[in-house]
């Protein structure tokens, strides 16, 4: 699990960073990227395996050290990005305030931690001796900042979303809970730092509950703010599967106009093999069928004629097997040279703007057609 949040951090930097590159000048996405790339940073050392790593190289209680140190910035970053976004100039104003209250506490904790052996951080919040001033102060003073910076943006989350409208509205009423229980999960450890720094205990089982609260709430936060775009993007793949599966599809029907009529079809935007994958160049060519298709269906209208039997204009209205047959023959026709003096006509029933439904009759008989070969 830790690995998929990790390499999913790291996923969401790197896009990020590749959208910096495009508009260094955006505020509101630097902070986001500053933000992202605090977490990112932060996550491995709370890790045994990471926190052990830099302890070895710097002492005792520096990975502890930096990752809260990142965990200030990553909030902070947060918040900067409500202020670009939606306070304009005062935003920014308060955006300098901010930093100078991040800077004081990091220096605070970061001088408190100095001045303790480095034996004293060793083990966990839970094991941590809170007793020692230096070490109660460290974790009370970073968790009451981190309450701060929480409650802010989840108020601030809660606003918006209260403006906005499904979908965006869903995801950011999750990650304004999120940011409340991670608001909350942070007081909380806070009073303990002041229970234990008296002297009282606390007991394995709350604290326990107060961390899985605190993962819970980080999990529903990266849920609220993924939601929006992974259900674009959920859409945005149906609606790519769906086009290339109905290019397929129309592949009979395309086969039989564009043997008969060549000169209908149109050049293509990109004839590299790469192109055949993305997403805009299977739209691109499922759209470009439907107009070759049509186009097609037109100039042979005039060969489906039976005898005295005239083409109208809801010609595809027909059975869609008897349509497949007529234009085999017509086809023969056109390819023996046979020229039939009549006005070309619509094929297309008189639908309005429902495109789709014409889509589906040109599938229909598209489908015709591979069932009779």
């Amino acid at each position: 699990m830790t690995e998929i949040i990790l390499l999913g951090l790291a996923g969401a930097v790197a896009w990020k960073l590749f959208q910096l590159s495009k508009a260094p000048r955006d505020a509101p996405l630097r902070s986001v990227t500053l933000c992202l790339l605090s977490a990112a940073l932060s996550y491995p050392l709370a890790m045994p395996g990471g926190a052990s790593g830099v302890d070895t190289v710097a002492g005792h209680g520096t990975a502890k050290l930096v990752q809260n140190l990142l965990l200030l910035a990553t909030v902070y970053f947060l918040m900067c990005f409500y202020l670009y976004s939606a306070e304009g100039q005062s935003g920014r104003r308060r955006a300098r305030r901010e930093a100078v209250l991040v800077v004081l506490v990091a220096v605070s904790i970061s001088a408190a931690a100095l001045t303790v052996p480095h034996e004293v951080f060793a083990g966990s919040f839970s094991t941590a001796d809170m007793t020692v001033p230096q070490l109660a102060f460290f974790y009370g003073g970073a968790g009451l900042y981190l309450t701060y910076a929480l409650t802010v943006t989840a108020r601030w989350t809660y606003r918006y979303a209260r403006m906005s409208r499904r979908p965006h509205s869903t995801g950011l009423w999750m990650a304004a809970a999120g940011l409340g229980m991670m608001a909350a999960a942070c007081a909380i450890r806070a009073v303990f730092v002041a229970v234990r720094w008296s002297g009282g205990t606390v007991t394995h089982p709350l604290m326990a509950g107060v961390a899985m609260l605190l993962v819970v709430s980080i999990l529903l936060f990266v849920a609220g703010v993924t939601y929006s775009g992974v259900r674009v993007r959920v859409a945005s793949i149906r609606l790519w599967l769906r086009h290339r599966r109905d290019h397929r599809r129309l592949e009979p029907l395309w086969q039989v106009l564009t043997d008969a009529y060549p000169q209908n079809v149109l050049g293509a935007a990109s004839p590299a093999l790469r192109d055949r994958w993305r997403a805009r160049k299977v739209h691109r060519r499922y759209h470009r069928r439907i107009v070759e298709c049509r186009d097609g269906l037109v100039d042979i209208s005039p060969y489906l004629a039976d005898g005295d039997d005239e083409v109208d204009g809801p010609a595809l209205g027909r059975d869609p097997a008897e349509l497949a047959v007529r234009l085999r023959r017509a086809a023969a026709q056109i390819g023996d040279g046979v020229r039939v003096p009549r006005q070309a006509v619509p094929l297309a029933m008189d639908l309005g703007d429902d495109r789709e439904a014409d889509v589906r009759q040109l599938i229909a008989v598209s489908d015709a057609l591979r069932r009779a070969a």
